[in-house]
């Protein structure tokens, strides 16, 4: 019995052993793996995230006690904002919208029976409301708790769990890009023009984030420029706002990361599972290879080759395709005038003819934003009967009928049968494809050449700074589709006078995007146009009214419709007068005027 006892007890031990060997395995397997995910980039960025976010929150919170300084504390509070504002302007775009969205009613339509509107908050909200003489105690605390429980719900619940290195690499660049083009403009920070103190915060942030993954780059001294270029851009952002020379700052400082950041892309040996609005291999906001145009285009109808283009571009002049076989899109874009007819009124038509170059890049289409693709604007040309005249279907039959066009289309879009869609593709690919992006201005910025003038360089810097035009003419586009997202194109309330006058001026009596949704808070409303080949484009306004830069100009200068005693509640433009010289008002000019593309023949 006792050798039994001794064999079986063995056994045990011996069993007891094993499982306790295979329970250290598994202990050690997971620690490893918790230690693995302490010191993972997803844990590491939350970690940093939640810290900034609680104090945005325990400052704004603090803002609301009748004790505190309510202005350092808000100030505290956006300084901190501007730190997370790199992970949240890419992993939660709707809350970032509210929380930074400017002080002017936001209206949602998206049809008659589905018409939002929304007051404004958040942070350049409470920014006007605070830094004001007469402050309305009521209103700043409502402010003050949309923005605070706003915050605790971000914090609550956003996720860092799914990110991937590609998604580190689109925000790091999403931010550089972003401060270039609203950061250092003002259009964050409109009363206190805080905006290069801001962006040094922002590029502070990314230093710190960068420095998660040192142990990712292979070339170490690529890790070491990213240090040492930051450190140059938050040198060179501690100037005056209406002093920083922006020209120079996008060309020595953001492209230069640009060309840092595919570095680091290869480097990491990063591929990305498709492109955004920028190109992924982009090292220039201000060339032909910058824009992804698919982003732009109506989803599922393919990109657009050069077997594409060109036949939309014969599509573009060929005059059959009207009721009348006198009218093609041709004849009301000139593509000596950039692709305008140099008309006040377009023939036909109730409104100035606006340029198509750079057209494709914007997400709304008309003055009145009736349209929300390229295509859907060829749609009501077509029907227009003072324009074609006509009908898809009818469109389509006398494509079908021209043997040339057939062969063309079994060539572009692989198939036999031709449709309205694909007829309507082919020519907003050729509309697409007219963005050259070789301005003097594009040249210099992108090192080709040196010639730009000192007057021209000053043009842009107070085009983007004092004259504050760049807060609704985005660069590089200089039109109103809202960087760095491309989500959004805007139209404004600016006041638009019926005939030239400054005395007894009169609005225009267009009422514009009301017409589409019958919304009154939309009365005079209209896109934000390009200002780009502006030397070509004149008259300008949607309705002609002007015909110099210098008419527009004084326009801006004395506060748009306000300034001339236009007045409206929903003015979008800033009413104050913009007290420019008439040296500056030269240089913007000529800063616009370097903006003229060379129209190549084969366009």
């Amino acid at each position: 019995m006792v050798s039994i006892s001794y064999k079986y007890t063995k056994e045990a031990y011996f069993m007891i052993s094993l499982f306790i060997l295979f329970l250290s395995i598994v202990f050690s397997s997971c620690s490893k793996e918790v230690k693995e995910e302490k010191t993972s980039f997803n844990v590491l960025m939350k970690e940093q995230f939640t810290k900034d976010i609680s104090m945005a929150i325990d400052f704004i919170d603090s803002a609301k006690t009748k004790n505190s300084d309510l202005k350092k504390t808000f100030l505290e509070s956006r300084k901190y904002f501007k730190k997370i504002e790199p992970i949240l302007a890419s992993l939660d775009i709707e809350n970032y919208g509210f929380l930074n969205q400017p002080n002017i009613l936001k209206i949602e339509e998206e049809d008659y029976t589905d018409i939002k509107i929304k007051k404004p908050s958040g942070y350049q909200v409470l920014e006007e409301e605070i830094f004001t003489e007469n402050i309305d105690s009521l209103v700043v605390e409502k402010h003050l708790n949309l923005v605070s429980n706003r915050l605790k719900i971000i914090k609550k619940n956003i996720r860092f769990s799914h990110l991937k290195t590609y998604h580190f690499l689109w925000l790091l660049r999403k931010s550089i890009i972003q401060v270039a083009l609203t950061g250092t403009t003002g259009f964050d920070s409109p009363v206190l023009e805080n905006s290069l103190e801001e962006s040094k915060i922002v590029y502070q942030s990314l230093k710190t984030y960068i420095n998660i993954f040192k142990d990712d780059f292979k070339d170490k001294e690529l890790f070491n420029t990213w240090n040492d270029e930051i450190n140059k851009s938050i040198k060179n952002l501690s100037s005056d706002f209406n002093k920083f020379n922006r020209y120079d700052f996008i060309k020595n400082n953001t492209h230069v990361q640009l060309k840092i950041w595919n570095k680091t892309v290869a480097d990491w040996n990063v591929s990305f599972p498709f492109e955004l609005a920028i190109k992924n291999d982009a090292t220039s906001l201000f060339s032909e290879n910058t824009f992804n145009h698919v982003y732009f285009a109506e989803k599922n109808l393919g990109k657009a080759t050069d077997e594409k283009i060109a036949l939309g571009k014969k599509l573009f002049y060929d005059t059959n395709l009207s009721a009348e076989k006198k009218l093609s899109c041709a004849t009301c874009h000139h593509q000596d005038k950039a692709f305008t007819d140099g008309l006040k009124i377009g023939t036909g038509v109730t409104r100035n003819t606006p340029t198509l170059l750079y057209a494709g890049l914007q997400q709304a289409f008309f003055y009145d934003k009736k349209a929300g693709s390229l295509e859907g604007q060829i749609i009501a040309v077509i029907e227009n009967e003072n324009e074609f005249h006509t009908d898809l279907k009818t469109l389509r039959k006398v494509v079908v009928q021209d043997s040339t066009y057939t062969k063309k289309f079994q060539t572009v879009f692989k198939n036999n049968k031709i449709s309205d869609s694909q007829i309507r593709n082919a020519i907003a690919s050729y509309i697409r494809d007219l963005a050259p992006f070789n301005s003097k201005f594009d040249r210099n910025i992108n090192n080709l050449e040196n010639t730009l003038t000192q007057s021209e360089i000053n043009g842009f810097n107070l085009f983007s700074g004092k004259a504050k035009c760049a807060t609704c003419h985005f660069a590089p586009i200089f039109n109103g589709t809202v960087p760095p997202n491309y989500r959004e194109t805007e139209i404004e309330w600016i006041g638009v006078p019926e005939e030239k006058d400054t005395i007894n001026a009169i609005i225009s009596k267009d009422l514009g995007r009301y017409y589409v949704y019958k919304t009154p808070e939309r009365k005079h409303f209209f896109k934000t146009s390009t200002v780009r080949n502006i030397s070509k484009t004149d008259p300008y306004m949607h309705n002609g009214v002007y015909t110099t830069l210098e008419e527009v100009m004084d326009f801006y200068n004395r506060g748009g419709g306000t300034g001339i005693g236009i007045e409206s509640d929903y003015q979008t433009l800033p009413p104050d007068p913009l007290n420019l010289t008439i040296n500056e008002i030269k240089d913007i000019i000529a800063f616009m005027k370097s903006l003229e593309d060379k129209i190549l023949e084969e366009y």
